[in-house]
């Protein structure tokens, strides 16, 4: 009897969060789905949030639910799998949505667009703003439900073969770089590449390609790419921000128990959490190493970061007068992205400032 009140009293959260399973979700029906990954396992922090996320489920509804993890190209290719989850092969994916910018330039902004939203930013519109609201009502033309499952923080901006000095040194350039960027660095003058995590160190090695980015130091020292190209570059002006997010089949969902699908969002949410937290530890160790090893830091010049700011605000405006899908999602997005702006420009940014001036 005190148990039966204390569930009650406690609600599902609290009993969760006390590490005792209610009855009720002991009672809920075997539950297995396959999960596929954009990401090659070797990366254990962009692809291990898939496994954060698996393995939370797993444990919050006592083993009922549970989730496979595949890297890319084990059930489908890595660009495949918003395919794979709409025509419901897989229930569920990992992925950048920015990848899918073919399909509609949208996906891009429930990711990450060239000087967007920071991590924290990302976060606060998606809970805080309308951003959940509105991804979800333009992912559901694709039979998905989204949620947030991780966030890189602010990238590096590649690897180069040669070091770019003006915004001449862009143009030609073949340049692999994620998903809807390539459309900015393209009217700059460069040859945009969209090629996969696990593909990228090859095509560097054998000159297909001048200049890749990937994430940051920890992964990119990890797939070796200080290896093939000694320039590094900074600020990735074009990912501030990039959520990563579980996609999960509308018809597989809402099969769900409503205590199956509480206990989704919330393996989601903590490993959106984890994933951040696990480059912010792991990202300056990794960027020591790598200019220990002979890796040249070059930050991109202004000329560089000026066109690029421009491009990037012109083909929004083109966007937003052809397709209604961005125009909808980004007056909101850029709303929002200002009045973040002027708040981190006087509390966040100035004490980052006085703080990276300190030697510690």
């Amino acid at each position: 009897m005190e148990r039966r009140s204390f569930v009650r009293g406690a609600g599902l959260a609290g009993v969760l969060a006390a590490g005792v399973a209610p009855a009720v979700v002991h009672a809920q029906a075997q539950v297995r789905w396959r999960l596929a990954s954009s990401f090659p396992k070797s990366l254990d922090t962009i692809f291990g949030a898939a496994d954060v996320f698996a393995a939370k489920v797993k444990d919050l509804s006592g083993g009922k639910f549970t989730i496979s993890t595949h890297a890319a190209g084990e059930l489908m290719p890595a660009f495949g799998v918003v395919d794979g989850v709409q025509n419901g092969t897989v229930e569920a994916c990992h992925t950048a949505p920015y990848y899918f910018f073919g399909k509609d330039e949208t996906f891009a902004l429930g990711c990450a667009v060239p000087f967007g939203l920071n991590s924290r930013q990302m976060t606060a519109w998606m809970y805080e703003g309308n951003g959940l609201k509105l991804m979800r009502e333009f992912y559901k033309q694709y039979n998905i439900v989204n949620f947030p499952a991780g966030n890189t923080g602010a990238q590096m901006g590649g690897w180069y073969r040669k070091e770019v000095k003006s915004a001449a040194d862009m143009k030609g350039l073949k340049m692999r770089i994620g998903g809807f960027a390539g459309k900015v660095a393209e009217r700059m003058g460069a040859v945009p590449q969209n090629i996969p995590g696990g593909e990228i160190y090859a095509a560097l090695e054998k000159g297909t390609i001048d200049s890749a980015e990937w994430i940051g130091p920890y992964d990119d020292q990890k797939l070796g790419f200080n290896k093939v190209a000694p320039f590094y570059a900074y600020p990735g002006w074009w990912e501030g921000g990039p959520q990563l997010d579980v996609f999960v089949n509308q018809k597989a969902y809402d099969a769900l128990s409503s205590e199956y699908k509480a206990i989704v969002e919330c393996a989601a949410t903590f490993a959106h959490v984890e994933m951040q937290a696990k480059y912010d530890a792991k990202n300056p160790a990794a960027l020591k190493q790598l200019v220990a090893g002979g890796t040249k830091l070059f930050r991109f010049p202004k000329d560089v970061m000026d066109l690029a700011f421009k491009e990037a605000l012109a083909l929004y405006s083109d966007l937003s007068a052809k397709n209604p899908n961005w125009k909808k999602v980004y007056e909101d997005y850029a709303n929002f992205r200002r009045d973040q702006n002027l708040w981190f420009r006087f509390a966040e940014a100035s004490f980052d400032d006085f703080m990276q001036a300190q030697k510690l």
